[in-house]
């Protein structure tokens, strides 16, 4: 399978896709380039907002509006105003390190990563926000946190360490309990490494390739079923959109490109898409710690 261009963005550091069913929209942070985008495949609109401190990810509220992981704390947003209200703060002791991915649970909760910006120390932490709107400390020691996800069921939780080029699994026998961690995923240095992870409704992973020019899918047990060739090398997360979650949208990015590179890869920043061989699951609106 090949992924066609879908929606032309420049993101320099393009992340953290997410399908807002109730508006048909496809919404997608730069890290790098301090923005929020918004997309409708429908309309072929997009429209972006300046963000005041690098975005990690975002995720719809069930209030309204949009919850943004942005260095150094959670925030509201509000698309009609473009105004950003902080909620919590996270890991202000930590001037290096940002906020990364996200996502969030079946039930509600906020679970997200944070890394070492640099990319040098493990100080990266996963964190899942309480119904306090306190910040609860998972899992440590990662130099770059990425993907993670949830299986259908929500039994299982996924979380990644890029460096590492390791994806985890963890059991979930309650909502806000992990254990037994282990690992699912190696990916072979030729490969490129692990950077965001969706999951689709047969329970398999869909794995982005950083400096890897591909998706991959993988069966709930870690088998490599199937490769998504892209026209760029740094492909970032996977979303599941449109009206029957089978169009898959891929962000990718400029970042870690020479110029030479980024002369020959004219589409890296971009939006990609492609028919998933399953739909995607519904995204859950973030219920708690949301003001």
């Amino acid at each position: 399978m090949r992924a066609e261009h879908a929606f032309a963005v420049g993101a320099e550091l393009g992340e953290g896709p997410v399908w807002f069913a109730h508006e048909s929209a496809l919404w997608l942070v730069d890290i790098k380039g301090c923005r929020l985008h918004r997309l409708r495949p429908g309309t072929g609109e997009q429209r972006s907002w300046p963000t005041p401190a690098p975005p990690g990810f975002l995720a719809p509220r069930a209030a309204g509006g949009l919850v943004v992981g942005l260095k150094g704390a959670i925030h509201r947003f509000d698309p009609a105003s473009g105004q950003f209200t902080a909620l919590v703060p996270v890991e202000p002791h930590l001037p290096e390190n940002r906020l990364n991915d996200g996502c969030v649970s079946p039930e509600g909760a906020l679970w997200f990563g944070s890394m070492h910006d640099p990319q040098i120390r493990p100080s990266g932490t996963l964190y899942r926000l309480d119904a306090e709107g306190r910040c609860v400390r998972l899992d440590a020691g990662y130099i770059v946190t990425n993907g993670p996800a949830f299986s259908p069921d929500g039994r299982t939780f996924y979380h990644t360490d890029s460096p590492a080029r390791t994806v985890y699994a963890f059991d979930r026998p309650e909502p806000h309990v992990l254990t037994g961690k282990r690992v699912l995923i190696r990916i072979e240095a030729a490969a490129g490494y692990p950077d965001g992870t969706a999951v689709d409704a047969e329970g398999c992973l869909w794995i982005a390739l950083w400096s890897g020019w591909a998706v991959r899918r993988y069966s709930p047990d870690g088998r490599l079923l199937a490769t998504v060739r892209l026209p760029c090398s740094q492909v970032t997360k996977v979303a599941f959109g449109g009206a029957d979650l089978r169009t898959a949208y891929v962000t990718t990015a400029r970042q870690g490109l020479s110029p030479a590179e980024r002369a020959a890869q004219p589409l890296a920043g971009d939006v990609f898409c492609f028919s998933a061989p399953a739909a995607g699951l519904p995204q859950p609106q973030a219920t708690v710690a949301c003001g």
